[in-house]
């Protein structure tokens, strides 16, 4: 009998020191959200204080259309009607035309950069005008590799491949542009003399 006391006297002091951490507990958290209702009071009343301040400023500005109602209750404010959204969204209006007033007066230099930008891609000169200069600058047939790594390192932003220059050197024979040798299994280009550089004008007349 004296072991099932003191047990039970175990089981009572656990559930007594429980139960104080549970209130304890339970404590905070009502002082918790009392605090977050007080806050969510307090910025109700300042946004009542803005409406009002809202109204008056718009009957100021003289809008036909400004509300003759006061600042909403609690409980208006719980769920709004249209007609209380109404000043806030003229407010709101007025500043979404002032912006985008700013930014047609402000687009002109965007417009006159994105120009400026345009103008200098079209002064770039075409793969096919840089093959065609190359060939002609050299003395020797040169293979699609050679031009490519040549076109390469003379203008690095354009991103030369080698695939690209053959097909394109292969345009420019097929249209009498250039010509093409072949020395084992390698095939080399070089510009048209002056007879190829004319049939191409005497075919278009």
């Amino acid at each position: 009998m004296p072991e099932t006391t003191l047990s039970s006297t175990g089981l009572t002091s656990q559930y007594t020191a429980q139960v104080a951490k549970d209130l304890e507990r339970n404590a905070k958290e009502q002082e918790h959200v009392g605090a977050e209702i007080a806050a969510l009071q307090e910025q109700l009343l300042a946004l009542q204080h803005d409406h009002t301040v809202l109204v008056n400023v718009q009957k100021a500005l003289g809008a036909a259309d400004a509300p003759t109602e006061v600042a909403p209750s609690p409980e208006d404010a719980t769920v709004p009607s249209p007609r209380h959204e109404a000043p806030a969204k003229s407010a709101t209006g007025k500043r979404s035309r002032a912006k985008k007033t700013g930014t047609a007066q402000g687009g002109k230099t965007p417009k006159k950069t994105a120009a400026k930008t345009a103008t200098a891609k079209a002064a770039k000169p075409t793969l096919v005008e840089l093959i065609r200069g190359h060939l002609t600058e050299q003395s020797e047939p040169r293979s699609a590799a050679e031009v490519a790594t040549a076109l390469g390192q003379a203008h690095p932003d354009r991103g030369i491949k080698t695939t690209v220059v053959r097909t394109t050197l292969e345009g420019l024979v097929a249209k009498s542009q250039a010509q093409r040798t072949k020395q084992g299994s390698s095939v080399f280009y070089t510009a048209p003399g002056p007879k190829e550089e004319a049939q191409p004008a005497q075919a278009d007349r």
